[in-house]
């Protein structure tokens, strides 16, 4: 059984919700990460699921312990995001999608679900490509802020995946973002990307972006135990958007 514990009382307005669930390059968790860092968002509640692992979570300079995925509101912003420090796996997804998605439903929100595209450049100049794919009436979002459709055929997998799919079963108006990441490590890069060419447009913030180029090293060793935890998994664990060739 999976259900989305609040632990405090937040007041939104139609907001958009950011989810930082680990994938490839762990893209999402980083942006998410950030966000809920520089924006210092409150800690509003916890998803518990019969899933996943149970664990406690701590930080540098604080006491609080907490479970491994959390939700956190601004209310200024009408911001909301998904914080995990674990994979989510295959056995918990489809209650996890689920649980998590009626309560986007109940609080109004508009989703942004992500992906790292696991690709490979040599040239050091290259810069992430995002795109994006939607459910609902997302597409209209997609379009207005100038995020470029898909390249070709392809699945989102994963938890992520599974998220998305609750949303179109439920009609519920999202969008999913999409960025060409690291395949083996974590990818501040691509995370600044999907940050500047999709979050920040689409939820009306304003958040500051270079520190993630400039740290990117420290935060690679931040993340990197996470992300090699996210190589050992299956694939199914792991959020990801991949082209359908790979299934032919």
């Amino acid at each position: 059984m999976a259900r989305v514990r609040e632990r405090a009382e937040f007041d939104v307005d139609e907001p958009v919700l950011v989810e930082g669930l680990p994938g490839v390059g762990l893209v999402g968790k980083i942006a998410t990460d950030h966000l809920v860092d520089e924006f210092d968002m409150t800690y509003v509640a916890s998803v518990d699921c019969d899933g996943l692992p149970e664990v406690a979570i701590y930080d540098e300079d604080d006491y609080t312990a907490r479970p491994p995925v959390r939700l956190y509101a601004d209310e200024e912003r009408d911001l909301l995001a998904l914080q995990a420090d674990i994979p989510v796996n295959r056995v918990a997804a489809a209650e996890f999608a689920d649980s998590v998605t009626d309560w986007v439903v109940d609080a109004d929100a508009t989703p942004l679900y992500l992906s790292g595209f696991p690709t490979q450049n040599e040239d050091p100049s290259h810069v992430p490509e995002v795109f994006g794919v939607a459910t609902g009436d997302g597409a209209s979002i997609l379009e207005a802020h100038g995020v470029d459709t898909p390249p070709e055929q392809g699945v989102v997998g994963g938890p992520t995946g599974a998220l998305v799919n609750r949303a179109d079963v439920n009609d519920l108006t999202g969008v999913g973002l999409v960025v060409e990441s690291d395949p083996q490590f974590p990818d501040p890069a691509a995370s600044k990307q999907l940050l500047d060419k999709g979050i920040e447009p689409i939820a009306d913030v304003d958040v500051e972006t270079d520190t993630l180029v400039e740290q990117a090293e420290q935060i690679r060793e931040q993340k990197q135990q996470l992300a090699e935890r996210m190589q050992q998994a299956s694939e199914e664990e792991s959020s990801q958007a991949k082209p359908m060739r790979m299934f032919e």
